[in-house]
Protein backbone atom coordinates (compact mmCIF):
# COMPACT_ATOMS: atom_id res chain seq x y z
CA UNK A 1 0.00 0.00 0.00
CA UNK A 2 0.84 3.57 -0.79
CA UNK A 3 -0.15 5.45 2.69
CA UNK A 4 -0.63 9.39 3.03
CA UNK A 5 -0.65 10.03 6.91
CA UNK A 6 -1.45 13.64 8.09
CA UNK A 7 -0.67 13.62 11.92
CA UNK A 8 0.59 16.25 14.11
CA UNK A 9 2.11 13.90 16.68
CA UNK A 10 5.33 13.06 15.10
CA UNK A 11 6.15 10.57 17.94
CA UNK A 12 3.06 8.73 16.15
CA UNK A 13 4.10 9.09 12.72
CA UNK A 14 7.74 7.37 13.73
CA UNK A 15 6.10 4.82 15.52
CA UNK A 16 3.99 3.60 12.51
CA UNK A 17 6.61 4.26 10.15
CA UNK A 18 7.97 1.24 11.67
CA UNK A 19 5.05 -0.66 11.47
CA UNK A 20 4.62 0.25 7.84
CA UNK A 21 8.29 -0.97 6.78
CA UNK A 22 7.69 -4.21 8.33
CA UNK A 23 4.81 -4.94 6.22
CA UNK A 24 6.52 -3.42 3.15
CA UNK A 25 4.65 -0.32 2.74
CA UNK A 26 5.39 3.04 1.31
CA UNK A 27 3.91 6.16 3.40
CA UNK A 28 4.36 9.84 3.45
CA UNK A 29 3.51 11.91 7.03
CA UNK A 30 2.40 15.18 6.87
CA UNK A 31 2.25 17.23 10.43
CA UNK A 32 0.34 20.10 8.88
CA UNK A 33 -2.68 20.00 7.74
CA UNK A 34 -3.03 22.01 5.11
CA UNK A 35 0.55 20.74 3.31
CA UNK A 36 -1.03 16.92 3.79
CA UNK A 37 -3.80 18.20 1.66
CA UNK A 38 -1.82 19.61 -1.05
CA UNK A 39 -0.01 16.53 -1.03
CA UNK A 40 -3.42 14.55 -1.67
CA UNK A 41 -4.86 17.22 -4.08
CA UNK A 42 -1.67 16.83 -6.30
CA UNK A 43 -2.14 13.33 -7.01
CA UNK A 44 -4.98 11.85 -5.78
CA UNK A 45 -5.48 8.70 -7.38
CA UNK A 46 -1.69 8.05 -5.82
CA UNK A 47 -2.79 6.40 -2.12
CA UNK A 48 -4.23 3.85 -1.48
CA UNK A 49 -5.54 4.94 2.18
CA UNK A 50 -5.42 7.97 3.81
CA UNK A 51 -4.56 8.20 7.93
CA UNK A 52 -6.07 11.18 9.06
CA UNK A 53 -5.87 12.95 12.43
CA UNK A 54 -9.26 15.61 13.47
CA UNK A 55 -6.85 18.16 15.11
CA UNK A 56 -4.62 19.31 13.06
CA UNK A 57 -2.64 22.81 12.64
CA UNK A 58 -3.64 25.22 9.72
CA UNK A 59 -6.56 22.82 8.57
CA UNK A 60 -8.52 20.65 10.72
CA UNK A 61 -9.20 16.52 9.73
CA UNK A 62 -12.71 17.55 9.19
CA UNK A 63 -12.23 20.16 6.37
CA UNK A 64 -9.37 17.28 4.80
CA UNK A 65 -11.96 14.88 4.66
CA UNK A 66 -14.76 17.24 3.18
CA UNK A 67 -12.42 18.40 0.57
CA UNK A 68 -10.72 14.78 -0.52
CA UNK A 69 -14.44 13.85 -1.04
CA UNK A 70 -14.87 16.55 -3.37
CA UNK A 71 -12.06 15.55 -5.15
CA UNK A 72 -12.58 11.76 -5.24
CA UNK A 73 -15.33 9.43 -3.06
CA UNK A 74 -13.12 6.06 -3.58
CA UNK A 75 -9.97 6.96 -1.61
CA UNK A 76 -10.36 4.83 1.66
CA UNK A 77 -10.17 7.58 4.66
CA UNK A 78 -9.58 6.87 8.19
CA UNK A 79 -9.87 9.03 10.52
CA UNK A 80 -7.83 9.21 14.57
CA UNK A 81 -9.60 11.27 16.82
CA UNK A 82 -8.49 11.71 20.48
CA UNK A 83 -11.36 11.18 22.31
CA UNK A 84 -13.45 8.48 22.57
CA UNK A 85 -16.38 10.94 21.09
CA UNK A 86 -19.18 9.62 19.52
CA UNK A 87 -19.88 12.82 18.18
CA UNK A 88 -16.88 13.05 16.68
CA UNK A 89 -16.97 10.15 15.33
CA UNK A 90 -20.35 10.57 13.60
CA UNK A 91 -19.07 14.04 12.36
CA UNK A 92 -16.05 12.36 10.64
CA UNK A 93 -18.42 9.26 9.16
CA UNK A 94 -20.59 12.86 7.65
CA UNK A 95 -17.39 14.31 6.59
CA UNK A 96 -16.91 11.09 4.10
CA UNK A 97 -14.86 9.10 5.95
CA UNK A 98 -14.82 4.99 6.25
CA UNK A 99 -13.87 4.34 9.68
CA UNK A 100 -12.21 5.98 12.44
CA UNK A 101 -10.11 4.82 15.27
CA UNK A 102 -9.38 6.35 18.70
CA UNK A 103 -6.68 7.72 20.68
CA UNK A 104 -4.48 6.29 22.40
CA UNK A 105 -4.30 3.14 19.87
CA UNK A 106 -2.37 -0.26 18.95
CA UNK A 107 -0.66 -0.09 15.43
CA UNK A 108 -1.60 -3.69 14.94
CA UNK A 109 -5.74 -2.75 15.53
CA UNK A 110 -4.84 0.09 13.02
CA UNK A 111 -3.15 -1.75 10.54
CA UNK A 112 -5.67 -4.54 10.67
CA UNK A 113 -8.30 -1.85 10.16
CA UNK A 114 -6.13 -0.55 7.29
CA UNK A 115 -5.70 -4.05 5.62
CA UNK A 116 -9.43 -4.67 5.63
CA UNK A 117 -10.66 -1.20 4.23
CA UNK A 118 -8.15 -2.14 1.52
CA UNK A 119 -9.40 -5.37 0.51
CA UNK A 120 -13.08 -3.87 0.16
CA UNK A 121 -11.86 -0.93 -1.81
CA UNK A 122 -10.17 -3.57 -4.20
CA UNK A 123 -11.77 -6.65 -4.08
CA UNK A 124 -14.77 -7.28 -6.66
CA UNK A 125 -17.43 -9.40 -5.25
CA UNK A 126 -18.00 -12.99 -7.57
CA UNK A 127 -21.34 -11.94 -8.31
CA UNK A 128 -20.51 -9.00 -10.21
CA UNK A 129 -18.12 -10.51 -12.45
CA UNK A 130 -21.16 -10.52 -15.38
CA UNK A 131 -22.63 -7.54 -14.91
CA UNK A 132 -22.49 -4.71 -16.77
CA UNK A 133 -22.65 -1.09 -16.18
CA UNK A 134 -26.65 -0.58 -16.67
CA UNK A 135 -27.98 -3.97 -14.91
CA UNK A 136 -28.84 -4.01 -11.30
CA UNK A 137 -27.19 -7.81 -9.70
CA UNK A 138 -28.72 -7.11 -6.02
CA UNK A 139 -32.80 -6.45 -6.43
CA UNK A 140 -35.41 -5.85 -3.54
CA UNK A 141 -38.86 -4.80 -4.09
CA UNK A 142 -37.86 -0.82 -3.48
CA UNK A 143 -34.19 -0.95 -4.21
CA UNK A 144 -32.15 -2.20 -7.36
CA UNK A 145 -28.33 -2.31 -6.96
CA UNK A 146 -25.29 -2.28 -9.33
CA UNK A 147 -22.30 -3.38 -7.19
CA UNK A 148 -19.92 -2.87 -10.59
CA UNK A 149 -20.92 0.57 -10.41
CA UNK A 150 -21.51 0.63 -6.34
CA UNK A 151 -25.13 2.71 -7.65
CA UNK A 152 -28.17 2.28 -5.63
CA UNK A 153 -31.67 3.11 -6.71
CA UNK A 154 -34.47 3.48 -4.27
CA UNK A 155 -38.03 3.96 -5.90
CA UNK A 156 -36.03 4.52 -9.34
CA UNK A 157 -34.13 7.79 -7.10
CA UNK A 158 -30.37 7.58 -6.89
CA UNK A 159 -29.11 7.13 -3.23
CA UNK A 160 -26.31 9.47 -3.22
CA UNK A 161 -23.05 9.81 -1.87
CA UNK A 162 -22.88 6.38 -0.05
CA UNK A 163 -19.37 5.92 1.24
CA UNK A 164 -18.08 2.43 0.48
CA UNK A 165 -19.09 0.64 4.03
CA UNK A 166 -22.57 2.31 3.95
CA UNK A 167 -22.82 0.76 0.30
CA UNK A 168 -21.52 -2.66 1.47
CA UNK A 169 -24.21 -2.46 4.56
CA UNK A 170 -27.06 -1.70 1.98
CA UNK A 171 -26.30 -4.77 -0.37
CA UNK A 172 -25.93 -6.67 2.46
CA UNK A 173 -29.83 -5.71 3.99
CA UNK A 174 -31.20 -5.77 0.73
CA UNK A 175 -29.97 -9.30 -0.24
CA UNK A 176 -31.28 -10.18 2.96
CA UNK A 177 -34.72 -8.65 3.63
CA UNK A 178 -36.47 -8.97 6.63
CA UNK A 179 -33.44 -11.01 7.97
CA UNK A 180 -31.77 -9.78 11.24
CA UNK A 181 -28.04 -9.16 11.69
CA UNK A 182 -26.23 -8.28 15.33
CA UNK A 183 -23.72 -6.16 15.72
CA UNK A 184 -20.96 -8.49 15.91
CA UNK A 185 -22.36 -10.31 12.67
CA UNK A 186 -22.04 -7.56 10.65
CA UNK A 187 -18.87 -5.81 11.83
CA UNK A 188 -17.18 -9.20 10.52
CA UNK A 189 -19.37 -9.77 7.13
CA UNK A 190 -18.09 -5.82 6.36
CA UNK A 191 -15.16 -4.81 8.39
CA UNK A 192 -12.98 -8.01 9.54
CA UNK A 193 -12.61 -10.88 11.66
CA UNK A 194 -11.74 -10.66 14.31
CA UNK A 195 -12.36 -6.73 14.40
CA UNK A 196 -10.06 -4.37 16.67
CA UNK A 197 -12.74 -1.44 18.04
CA UNK A 198 -15.84 -0.38 18.96
CA UNK A 199 -18.65 -1.86 18.00
CA UNK A 200 -20.63 1.45 18.02
CA UNK A 201 -18.80 1.89 14.25
CA UNK A 202 -21.77 -0.04 13.34
CA UNK A 203 -24.45 2.53 14.67
CA UNK A 204 -22.62 5.10 13.63
CA UNK A 205 -22.54 3.98 9.69
CA UNK A 206 -26.50 3.03 10.22
CA UNK A 207 -27.34 6.48 11.13
CA UNK A 208 -25.45 7.95 8.50
CA UNK A 209 -27.00 5.36 5.99
CA UNK A 210 -30.48 6.00 6.86
CA UNK A 211 -29.99 9.71 6.35
CA UNK A 212 -29.13 8.92 3.26
CA UNK A 213 -32.27 6.49 2.38
CA UNK A 214 -34.58 9.24 4.04
CA UNK A 215 -33.27 11.66 1.36
CA UNK A 216 -35.42 9.77 -1.20
CA UNK A 217 -38.24 8.01 0.59
CA UNK A 218 -39.16 5.95 3.64
CA UNK A 219 -36.92 4.23 6.18
CA UNK A 220 -35.85 0.77 5.41
CA UNK A 221 -33.47 -0.03 8.11
CA UNK A 222 -34.85 -0.86 10.93
CA UNK A 223 -33.39 -1.16 14.40
CA UNK A 224 -34.25 -4.71 16.77
CA UNK A 225 -34.27 -3.66 19.70
CA UNK A 226 -31.76 -5.82 22.18
CA UNK A 227 -30.39 -7.72 19.09
CA UNK A 228 -29.69 -5.36 15.71
CA UNK A 229 -30.82 -4.26 12.71
CA UNK A 230 -32.66 -6.03 9.18
CA UNK A 231 -33.66 -4.71 5.90
CA UNK A 232 -37.49 -4.29 5.79
CA UNK A 233 -40.13 -2.63 2.83
CA UNK A 234 -41.87 0.13 3.85
CA UNK A 235 -45.70 -1.69 4.85
CA UNK A 236 -44.30 -4.85 5.43
CA UNK A 237 -44.08 -4.52 9.27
Amino acid sequence: MNILMIEDNESVCEMMSMFFEKEYFTASFYHDGAEGFEAYKKEPNAWDIVILDLNLPSMDGMHICREMRKISKETPIIMLTAQDSESDQVIGLEMGADDYVTKPFSPLTLLARMKALHRRAHVTPEATENVSEGDYNVVADSVKINTVTREAVYLDKPIENLTPKEFDLLVMFAKNPRRVFSREQLLKSIWEDPFYGDERTVDAHIKKLRQKIEQVGPQLIQTVWGVGYKYEEPGDN
